[in-house]
Order: structure tokens, then sequence, then C-alpha cells
């Protein structure tokens, strides 16, 4: 097994980063005599999976929900179905990083040839595989258009250049995002990082259309990375980024944030509230709209001082992040979706995982809305573990 899983891993390494899946495959059918091997890469929206073939040209894309590489990218578990010939299984296995779900990698096998060992081996492959493409991608775009359904806007383009990843796992919690209409976004955006102790979470709401929205949101996102990589309080990463708005629109234009800083031994958590954004708490079974002190959005006034609160969230607490676009959106009868229907949609992710919840809940968004197309709406899931008992000393939401 190790034999293998170094052979793979040189070929991948010394591989240009637009081959890695001629080498995956060349390496696969020497190593285990595989017949077929392909990558299935997740478009923006999560809706289907996109064969990687020779760009422009594309095969035909596979259902995310309804498909058998669909259902392996779901559970994240390998799935494994009759194969095209009598004799062979088709395994299906998670092409993941760190919890973010890139895609599938489909391998064809004898079935004399899949043992439980070489199912474990190529899984290992495939997350190894997984972190070959995210090195690849500053250096080919090949993996980014092949994502793509349809074309970008070119705000939506900079905005998801921009984020971070669409997930992230660690011991302590797991989060997933997403934001649509995923083609052409425009304000929107969500931003993390975390340290052995720490875990800071941002969720922005630009105002304005177009370009003009992406780029007001790229200036606060990379305001509050250069604040929080200088080291500073979470409140005085909003004063640094509420000045570098104000100084460059003079008030003529805003950005709601909401930025929070987890403490990840005690679950303390310090938040500054300065717009739109909303939390909601699943907890015991009850959804729970968690309200702060509202705070000046960034760039509406002149140095506006800025205060952090503070609340404290226990293991198996599930937090729910959304924009405006998903809160304040009404349907036909005049009900705000934050209120009942969004509590409704949260309920119904109990048993989904952090990854899933964001597209469960913009999917009954589009149900509640009066037409198909979105506002820019922005949906991101923390499911919290905890590594300690939370301390006494922070107050409780």
């Amino acid at each position: 097994m190790a034999a293998n899983l170094s052979a793979v891993e040189r070929a991948l390494r010394v591989a240009a980063p637009y081959a890695l899946l001629d080498t995956i495959r060349a390496s696969l059918t020497n190593l285990y005599r595989a017949h077929q091997v392909e990558l299935l890469l997740a478009d923006y929206s999560l809706t289907v999976l996109q064969p990687v073939t020779e760009l422009p040209h594309t095969a035909r894309p596979l259902p995310v929900h309804t498909s058998a590489p669909g259902r392996a990218f779901g559970s994240q578990e390998p799935f494994a179905e009759p194969g095209a010939f009598e004799g062979t299984r088709l395994l299906h296995l998670p092409v993941t990083v760190r919890g973010d779900r890139l895609g599938i990698l489909s391998v064809g096998l004898d079935t004399s040839t899949l043992t439980p060992s070489v199912r474990d081996e190529l899984w290992e492959i495939a997350e190894m595989l997984g972190y070959h493409i995210i090195v690849a991608e500053r250096d080919t775009d090949l993996y980014l258009q092949a994502r793509r359904k349809n074309r970008l806007t070119l705000a939506a383009e900079m905005q998801w250049q921009l984020l971070p990843a669409r997930a992230c796992a660690r011991d302590e919690y797991a989060i997933g995002a997403q934001l649509e209409p995923a083609y052409a976004i425009r304000g929107d955006n969500f931003d993390w990082s975390a340290t052995e102790d720490h875990l800071t979470l941002t969720i922005t709401n630009g105002m304005g259309e177009g370009i003009e929205a992406s780029l007001l949101t790229n200036l606060v996102v990379n305001s509050l990375r250069n604040a929080r990589r200088a080291g500073v309080s979470i409140a005085d990463q909003a004063a640094l980024a509420d000045q570098a708005v104000y100084g460059q629109y003079r008030g003529e234009a805003h950005v709601s944030v909401l930025l929070l800083e987890f403490h990840l031994d005690t679950g303390l958590v310090e938040i500054v509230d300065a717009g739109s954004p909303k939390l909601l708490r699943l907890r015991a079974g009850a959804v729970e709209h968690i309200p702060f002190e509202a705070q000046l959005p960034l760039g509406l006034a002149d140095e506006t001082p800025y205060e952090a609160q503070r609340i404290r969230v226990e293991r198996g607490d599930r937090l729910i992040f959304v924009s405006d676009g998903v809160h304040a959106v009404t349907s036909k009868a005049g009900e705000p979706y934050g209120e009942r229907a969004l509590a409704r949609a949260i309920l119904g992710t109990q048993l989904l995982p952090a990854t899933e919840v964001p597209r469960a809940v913009l999917s009954e968004l589009g149900r509640h809305r009066d037409d198909d197309a979105l506002d820019d709406a922005l949906v991101v899931c923390l499911d919290w573990y905890g590594r300690h008992p939370a301390s006494a000393d922070a107050t409780p939401a």
C-alpha cells in the first residue's frame, strides 16, 4: 500500500499542472489495472458534476442529487456501481481537501481487484489528487474552467476568486458556505482564517450592483485580512476596514459586515455587528435569532468606533449566517423569509452535514420567492463541536 501511494504521489508532484488527470490515469492503470479513470468537478452552484475533458469541449455533466457519483459526493463516502462490462465495478471516490468538496474521481476496476484495502488506497489517492488540484490552480485555468456549466460574470469571477473555499473542517468545527446566484454574484462574500486557538469568520454584504459591488467587497475583505494579519483585535479590524472604505468612497458607499472571532478552547465568541447579516442558532431542536447591538456599516462615517460583544457557543450548536438577500426576501403573501420560513428551513437541515446546509436553505428560499431569480444571497453554516467545556466568564447567548 505504502509503495503504491508513494508512487502516485511522486508522479503527481512532477506532473505538469494541466496534466494531473492524465498522470493519475496512467498511475492507476499501471498499479491497479484500472480500465477507466475520470475526474468530475462540482460546478459553482453545486448542482452538477462536470467531467474534466479536453477544453473547451466537455462531456455531459451529471446531476449531484440523482447520479451515482453524486451519491458519493453527498455522502463523502466511496460508492461502487456495476461497470460497463460484466465482472467490473465503477468506484466513485470523493475528492475533498480539508472538508472542501471539489468533486469525484471515478475508477473502473475488475470486481476481483476491488478489495476493501484497494478501495481505501484509492480513496486516499483521491484526497491526494485534491491537494494537487488546489496547488495546480495557481498555474493553470483548466480546473476552474471545468467547473463552469455557464459563463461567470466579471463581478462573480472576482468574488469567487476572493473566497477561501466553500467548506472547511477541523476537530472543533465544520463550515459550509454558498453564494447565489452562483454565476452572477456581486457584493456578498465570506472569509475565514484559523490559528491553533482561534477562528475568525466574516460575513460581508456589499451595497451596489455589478463590478462596483464586487470592487467594494474586495476592498473590505482585503482590508479586514490586512488588519487581521497585523494581529489586532476584531474591533480594531473593523475600524481599520471602516477607514479604508471611507477614505475611498467618502461615505457614498458602505458595506455591512458581521465579524466573529471564536476561541476554540472555551467557546467564547467576540462579535462586531456592523450591518445587515444575521445569525440564527439551532440548539436542542429550536431555532433562535441571536440579536446584537447594531453598529454602523463600514465606510458610512469617518473614524467610526467599534466594540466587540460576547456570546458563548456550546457543543452541538449549529450557527447559520445569512445576508439580507436571504432574511429580507418576502413571499407573495408578504411573509419575510427571515422569520418563520427560514426557521423551518434550518430545522429541516438537522440531519445534514454543514457542507449541505447552505444549498438546502437556498433551495427553500427559491421556493419561497415570487420568481426564480435570486438577488445576492449568502448562507454560511458553522457546526460547533468544541474542544473543552466552555468557561464561565463568557456571557451566555
